[in-house]
């Protein structure tokens, strides 16, 4: 039985002010039936660790480097992020994808690094508008979901999220039917990939313009094992009820 998970991305926001939302998200779930992450933004993850001690909730990096140390002005290691206290990592995010040029090869060179420290890896899927409108969304999917993730992978060290990048932000968001078919689709292609066992276990979540609003009927889609919420993380008040639908699928 796959434990859902909601996993939240507060991008480039938040000040030491904001921890207060982490002890907040916790005193309203401090028994959660679902797995809970926030990731912060790096000048945020130590005070973030501290403020989730004994916690239910997991505190995890936004990007890690694929080397484990070296001349990388600016970047952040795997174990530099484990060494914190962090648990888990997204990886290959569209903003990451489309701002830095990252390819699926990349992510999946991270995703080995990070599994090899230990954390668990969040590896991010998503098409755009021109390729939804062109009906291959699978075939895009597909080959992220081949290259971006790394053979070393399992139903304990990944989560793939569906994030459509026409949804990310823009209130926009598809079909049951839609996430449907792809969360279907990658859990059949992880099934032929690695076997049953593993391709089961894996958890895939959707993000894209996850509200309050919209959160119960999405969870109640095939597949949807949580999700990866942006915005609607920064504030307790806000992702506290997006836990409780999951909570509820």
């Amino acid at each position: 039985m796959r434990r859902k998970l909601a996993a939240g991305n507060w991008k480039m926001n938040g000040t030491s002010a904001a921890l207060g939302e982490l002890a907040a998200l916790q005193e309203a779930h401090p028994d959660p039936a679902v797995d809970l992450l926030i990731c912060p933004p790096a000048t945020l993850l130590s005070a973030a660790v501290q403020e989730a001690h004994n916690g239910p909730l997991m505190i995890g990096g936004q990007d890690c480097h694929e080397k484990t140390d070296g001349a990388h002005t600016g970047d952040i290691s795997a174990e530099m992020l484990r060494d914190v206290g962090a648990r888990a990592v997204i990886l290959g995010h569209s903003e990451r994808r489309a701002g830095y040029h990252e390819t699926s090869e990349d992510v999946r060179a991270k995703a080995r690094t990070a599994h090899a420290a230990g954390l668990m890896t969040v590896i991010c899927l998503g098409e755009s508008l021109i390729q939804r409108e062109a009906t291959n969304t699978l075939d895009i999917i597909g080959a992220q979901l081949s290259l971006s993730v790394p053979d070393t992978s399992t139903g304990e060290n990944l989560v793939v999220a569906y994030e459509p990048i026409w949804a990310i932000g823009s209130g926009q968001t598809p079909t049951p039917d839609q996430i449907g078919e792809v969360h279907d689709f990658m859990r059949t292609r992880l099934e032929r990939r690695f076997g049953a066992g593993v391709g089961r276990s894996v958890r895939l979540l959707y993000g894209g313009s996850v509200k309050p609003e919209n959160a119960a009927e999405i969870f109640a889609v095939s597949n949807v094992d949580g999700a990866l919420v942006g915005g609607a993380s920064l504030k307790a008040a806000d992702f506290a009820p997006i836990i409780r639908a999951l909570e509820n699928a």
